[in-house]
């Protein structure tokens, strides 16, 4: 005759495994968090389960656990940084009505986050530099990131076409093109040649383009 476990046995283990599980998910996010900090400073290439045991101040043996790879590590910090980077700039505006508005909010809200990354540093572009010519599973994972935002940039535009708000003829690849240079010009100018009013004249750049691509005024 088989024995069984005590109900209440059973359902004390259980509540001790999912305590368990949640803790070691809270760790992993601590993790990834501290990660995040260290490879926006030093970029993902920096990172090791060394460097990111000492900031946590936990065994590597311990770090490496939750990751079991620096690759997957450096995975995860993109993820991380792409959750955050679409809670902050792509679903806020997602309040914004289809156009325009859409598009300036999108604008505004990655000019804020910029705004701290002139001064910290930012994944996509340091990532850009580490991997461009490095095939494997993080330069996939990066520029996956990378190109589901500008997707979602691009596909802002083409609703602003939609609605009357951009000309009919604009190449909507040409616009999200140009403005992605207006961010990418704002932390060379910035962060690398330590130029003044270089956010300004970001804004102003976004300001001509709308000006430039926008329906004339009617007469």
């Amino acid at each position: 005759m088989a024995l069984t476990e005590h109900p209440a046995k059973v359902a004390r283990d259980a509540s001790l495994d999912g305590r368990a599980l949640l803790k070691g998910r809270q760790t992993k996010a601590s993790i990834i968090e501290a990660a995040l900090g260290l490879a926006s400073h030093i970029g993902l290439e920096g990172l090791s389960i060394g460097a990111l045991a000492e900031v946590t101040q936990m065994s590597k043996s311990g770090v490496f656990a939750h990751f079991g790879s620096r690759e997957e590590l450096q995975i995860s910090v993109i993820r991380e940084y792409y959750r955050q980077f679409e809670a902050e700039v792509f679903y806020p505006a997602m309040q914004a009505r289809r156009g325009l508005p859409r598009l300036q909010a999108l604008f505004a809200n990655w000019m804020q986050r910029v705004a701290i990354e002139l001064q910290s540093g930012c994944i996509f572009i340091s990532g850009a530099v580490e991997f461009d010519d490095r095939p494997g599973p993080v330069r996939d994972a990066l520029a996956n990131s990378v190109q589901a935002w500008l997707s979602a940039f691009c596909r802002a535009v083409v609703q602003a076409k939609e609605v009357g708000d951009l000309r009919a003829d604009a190449d909507e690849r040409q616009v999200a093109f140009e403005i992605h240079g207006l961010i990418l010009s704002l932390h060379y100018e910035h962060r690398f040649l330590k130029n003044p009013g270089a956010v300004d004249r970001a804004n102003t750049g976004f300001a001509h383009l709308l000006a430039r691509y926008g329906q004339p005024a009617n007469p």
